[in-house]
């Protein structure tokens, strides 16, 4: 069972149009925890309780919030109060059954475009699932996936009260590859999975052929042109 407290702030302009949405959310469990703020879905900063510290994962690309250091400090008072609870909850709901939310199909793409031999990173997008959080293995050609799978996401409420989260995983593609992401959630009797097969077109062959073969005829037919051209001239 999981208790998830959330604080959520509405910002923007009165007419509705330019809303955004700031979210905290403090989860935990008996034996995990989880903390981060988002805003406009993309998460600021969260805490990396088996690290010891806080992180942001803002993209280089825009304007950097700086979170101070003492955030990861409220952040570990928050969950023994959240394992507080967690406990009073337990015992308000102790006859009452627990639901779950399956997860929908993931969905698994490459971020960039595929280039053979190239370092890409595909991602998983795991959607629909309560509670929070979902697991997810990778697996390549059948066999567990030698590159790092990671998670790029924490899991982020949606409006209806399920989750959503995306997963990465860095890879070199390979023609003819299959990668799978694989999830596994309370809610599924077994685990669901989604693939994805590496396949770049290739230039064709026979349209190369074609075409140089096409360059030589012509360049054979000017300077044959060219040569009666010269003979032409010395008759007259």
């Amino acid at each position: 069972m999981k208790a998830l407290l959330f604080l959520v702030l509405f910002l923007g302009g009165s007419d509705g149009a330019n809303f955004h949405t700031d979210i905290r959310v403090v989860g935990c469990s008996d034996t995990e925890g989880e903390q981060f703020y988002a805003l406009a879905g993309e998460d600021m900063w969260f805490a990396d309780f088996a690290a010891k510290r806080g992180v942001e994962p803002q993209p280089p690309f825009v304007a950097h919030m700086t979170f101070p250091k003492e955030t990861f400090d409220y952040a570990e008072i928050n969950q023994r109060t959240c394992r507080r609870n967690l406990n009073i909850t337990r015992k308000a709901l102790r006859d009452q059954p627990l639901q779950y939310d399956r997860p929908s199909h993931p969905v698994v793409y490459p971020r960039d475009e595929e280039l053979l031999g190239k370092k890409n990173t595909l991602v998983c997008h795991v959607s629909g699932f309560f509670p929070a959080p979902v697991k997810v293995r990778w697996t390549e050609n059948g066999a567990r996936a030698a590159g790092p799978g990671r998670v790029s996401s924490s899991p982020y409420p949606d409006e209806d009260g399920s989750f959503h989260q995306t997963f990465q995983l860095d890879y070199i593609p390979a023609q003819g590859d299959i990668y799978t992401c694989v999830v596994e959630h309370a809610a599924l009797e077994r685990p669901r999975g989604a693939s994805w097969v590496v396949q770049v077109k290739q230039p064709s062959i026979g349209t190369t052929v074609f075409c140089v073969l096409g360059l030589t005829v012509g360049l054979a037919g000017v300077a044959t042109g060219t040569f009666f051209f010269i003979k032409g001239n010395k008759c007259s």
